[in-house]
């Protein structure tokens, strides 16, 4: 994934892009999944993000090193805080279609001064999800183990996301936590609306 960073970034029309490990077992752990990892990319147009997927030798390379992919189309609804100092997430005013889901992601930068304050409370986040109603799929990512982490789910629908964010007691305490301890250096919380993409097509 690393050795792939300097021909990412010359691909015509990217705008931001990050290779994230996962996190072991429920996806949220002190271990890494050595088995799973994740590319974020964002592009000036649908037509630039195609061509990449596509046709490029960064995911023909990546195809022939793996047993399965899985690729999303993430449009911005919502989107505020930063990642690397800069919001890389365009947010878009319109509704969900029909096909659509409802996808989150969070993630930070956190104090290393809090790093045992966080990695405590991340066994109850954890249960707190998988117990969540309309919850369809969620992985732990991050860009370095301990200190960058992040969050990637995919829901039924935006009552199911509200429901959990603020009526779940474990996630609503974690929150509370968060801000109260400043735990976090960095923070970004993002909204999309998020479709399941088959290669060459344009869907």
């Amino acid at each position: 994934m690393q050795r792939a960073l300097p021909k990412v970034q010359q691909q015509k029309g990217i705008r931001f892009f990050k290779t994230l490990g996962t996190g072991a077992g429920q996806g949220f752990s002190l271990w890494p999944d050595f088995s799973t990892y994740a590319l974020l990319t964002a592009w000036n147009s649908k037509q630039d993000a195609m061509e990449f997927l596509n046709h490029s030798g960064v995911i023909q390379a990546f195809q022939q090193r793996s047993s399965s992919q899985q690729h999303f189309s993430l449009q911005t609804l919502q989107s505020h805080g930063l990642w690397g100092k800069t919001n890389p997430f365009e947010a878009t005013q319109r509704p969900l279609e029909k096909d659509e889901q409802i996808g989150i992601i969070t993630r930070a930068t956190l104090r290393p001064s809090r790093l045992i304050e966080f990695w405590r409370a991340v066994p109850a986040a954890s249960k707190a999800i998988t117990q969540a109603k309309g919850v369809l799929w969620y992985k732990g990512i991050g860009e370095w183990p301990l200190v960058q982490q992040a969050t990637f789910s995919i829901w039924n629908s935006l009552e199911d996301v509200k429901a959990f964010a603020y009526k779940s007691s474990h996630h609503a305490a974690i929150v509370k936590k968060t801000r109260k301890r400043n735990w976090y250096k960095e923070d970004l919380f993002a909204r999309f609306a998020v479709r399941t993409l088959n290669l060459d097509t344009n869907d």
